[in-house]
């Protein structure tokens, strides 16, 4: 059984989900455990980590070869990767959250 987080009374709290809750909670992971979902979300990421870096190549600011490198990494994504392990390697996250493959690691 999962643990829900809920705000109650200003205050975080923690309860085992309902059964209904629980059933949501196995659909959604079902979606997620799709190959293609994942590139989907991988994709969305590498769109992200793009556009933080597009002031680089949309204004006279000088992109150094390494930033050059990364966003062209980050454009080959699909070809480069392309199998279900892979997938969950670029989407593995550290315990604070932080994606941990070096794809997606920022000059």
């Amino acid at each position: 059984m999962s643990k829900i987080h809920i705000w109650e009374n200003g205050t975080l709290t923690e309860r085992d989900a309902t059964s209904e809750e629980q059933l949501a909670i196995n659909l959604r992971q079902s979606e997620f455990d799709n190959p293609n979902r994942k590139l989907e979300i991988i994709k969305l990421l590498r769109l992200q980590k793009l556009k933080e870096t597009d002031y680089y190549a949309l204004q006279d600011v000088i992109m150094s070869n390494e930033m050059k490198a990364w966003r062209l990494n980050l454009r080959n994504i699909p070809q480069d990767y392309t199998t279900e392990e892979e997938y969950d390697l670029l989407l593995a996250r550290d315990e604070n959250g932080n994606l941990t493959h070096s794809v997606w690691s920022k000059p």
